[in-house]
């Protein structure tokens, strides 16, 4: 694979977001679950309970445990796909470590934040572990743990990550049962597990949420080339006007959500009298966007022969 400036500053600039993605990660987990007792999913939950059953550091399990699953996943899945994933575990380790020790008190407790609200602190945490892991996803990031079991599960099985993550993280949270024998636990690990995949999928969606624009304007052909200019394609179509009964050209235009002042503020500056149309997609496939992820079936491909050869 050639390098060239772009591709390196993109390298840096997903190794930063996802730093940033693990420090939000291991601030929720540090001020608002350890304090309040409350275990959520992934080795860091495991960490977790470990703490609360023997008091050995979070950072310490979370670090072993990943290790030995590395070690593994190198094997199987190569050391490409382990790179960022080694970064994370690594990087997470020494974030929980510093904000334990940024935290606790004099008596080496941390303090609860919130007070007695023990809710209060499930919600906070959990939206704030979703927002850090949803970051980390956004910029082809991984926490290690679960995910490493499930991708190795993923090559060789026909099961999806997230219903193995979601089985994996299951287990883990109803595991706290047999430290505190306190069925509250049980419940605010599971509301923790289901706010963290809620805000998650809801930061993911939003950031790569697509729109549609119908332009439809008598300065098209300037309008395009504005447009061409952010690197967004531009489709132009003939269409007439039934009452005018004039023809005329329509762009179409597919930008993510975050584009859309720039393209507006693009069309006024040329034709403030423009006619625009704008509409949420719910998904866009190919290239500038998302890839599609969908494995063909096996037989497809048997099932197009044979019919090539009886039309043949």
């Amino acid at each position: 694979m050639k390098y060239n400036s772009t591709t390196i500053w993109q390298e840096v600039k997903d190794y930063l977001f996802i730093t940033l993605g693990l420090m939000t990660y291991s601030f929720a987990l540090t001020s608002f679950m350890l304090p309040y007792q409350i275990t959520t999913g992934g080795v860091a939950g495991i960490g977790s309970i470990v703490y609360y059953a023997t008091g050995f550091e979070v950072q310490n399990t979370f670090l072993l445990i990943n290790a030995a699953l590395l070690i593994v996943a190198i094997k199987e899945l190569g050391l490409r796909f382990c790179m960022k994933t080694i970064y994370a575990v690594i990087m997470m380790s020494i974030c929980i470590w510093a904000f334990q020790r940024l935290l606790e008190g004099d008596d080496g407790q941390l303090p609860k934040v919130v007070g007695d609200q023990d809710f209060m602190a499930c919600v906070i945490g959990a939206c704030l572990e979703g927002i850090g892991l949803a970051i980390c996803f956004s910029y082809n990031g991984s926490t290690g743990g679960t995910d490493i079991i499930a991708a190795i599960i993923n090559k060789y099985r026909d099961i999806s990550l997230g219903r193995a993550i979601m089985f994996f993280d299951m287990l883990i949270v109803a595991s706290c049962y047999f430290v505190f024998y306190d069925w509250r636990r049980l419940v605010f690990g599971y509301a923790t597990l289901i706010i963290s995949s809620v805000t998650l999928d809801y930061v993911i969606n939003r950031s790569r949420q697509s729109v549609q624009f119908l332009i439809f304007s008598m300065k098209y052909n300037l309008i395009a080339d504005s447009i061409n200019e952010t690197g967004r394609g531009v489709t132009i179509l003939d269409g007439k006007g039934w009452y005018t009964k004039e023809n005329r050209k329509v762009l179409v235009v597919l930008a993510r959500k975050r584009e859309s002042v720039d393209i507006f503020r693009r069309i006024k500056m040329i034709d403030p009298n423009a006619f625009v149309s704008m509409s949420n997609v719910v998904g866009v496939y190919g290239e500038g966007f998302d890839k599609i992820k969908i494995k063909p079936k096996k037989h497809a491909e048997s099932d197009n022969q044979t019919k090539a050869k009886e039309l043949s």
